[in-house]
């Protein structure tokens, strides 16, 4: 995770970015998410060529609960994206199940996997006193694309110190996109009006300085 930061973000190798969605049943995405996702890569990242996404269903889990190395098997299982010429491949994957820690959105693995666990979603939104599924989504995925390029100190050098130092690889400042309880509070239901955090300044310039805009 974040060991491709720089590929992702500048042109100079990659110029177009390849996103491949693996959905299970009952699960494909949010298209205004991925509008969302597609925004912030074209916020942050050089990639002239543009982005393409290639979406298709595969298999259920039949699980309740996921461990990283289920999510890595699937992958391995289901992945045909990979980087070819001067196209970088992302895999994003939509499972139905929760992962195996509790309250989790989204994960980033690897250096282009990232997953998303539909059922935590589904659960902890569009009810009473809960966010939209649109914006906690979109939250699971920017956060988790934030850490593929490279944020907190994963890949893209921070210029100054902001990583919170009792959650490694994550902001310090509250507001922030990448701060460590940004899902939580989502799901919780503390940011139900609350637009969908931005990268603050000094996240902004650690990709900046490693190949972003």
């Amino acid at each position: 995770m974040g060991k491709s930061a720089n590929e992702l973000l500048a042109a100079s190798k990659y110029n177009a970015l390849k996103i491949e969605i693996a959905y299970m049943p009952g699960f494909a995405p949010d298209p205004a998410a991925l509008a969302n996702l597609t925004n912030f890569i074209n916020t942050f990242s050089n990639k002239p060529n543009g982005i393409q996404f290639i979406s298709r269903e595969i298999a259920a889990s039949g699980k309740a609960k996921l461990t990283l190395a289920e999510v890595v098997e699937i992958e391995k299982n289901n992945r045909s994206v990979f980087n070819s010429g001067s196209t970088m491949g992302v895999f994003l994957l939509y499972a139905d199940a929760d992962y195996s820690e509790s309250n989790v959105i989204g994960i980033a693995y690897r250096n282009t996997s990232m997953a998303i666990f539909g059922k935590t979603v589904v659960a902890n939104s569009g009810g009473i006193n809960q966010v939209p599924r649109t914006k906690l989504e979109s939250t699971g995925l920017l956060h988790e694309m934030g850490h593929l390029f490279g944020l907190v100190n994963l890949g893209s050098p921070m210029q100054v110190n902001h990583e919170d130092a009792t959650k490694e690889k994550h902001c310090t400042n509250t507001n922030c996109l990448m701060y460590f309880a940004t899902q939580g509070n989502m799901m919780g239901g503390i940011l139900v009006s609350a637009p969908i955090p931005d990268l603050d300044t000094n996240c902004k310039n650690d990709l900046r300085a490693n190949g972003g805009k």
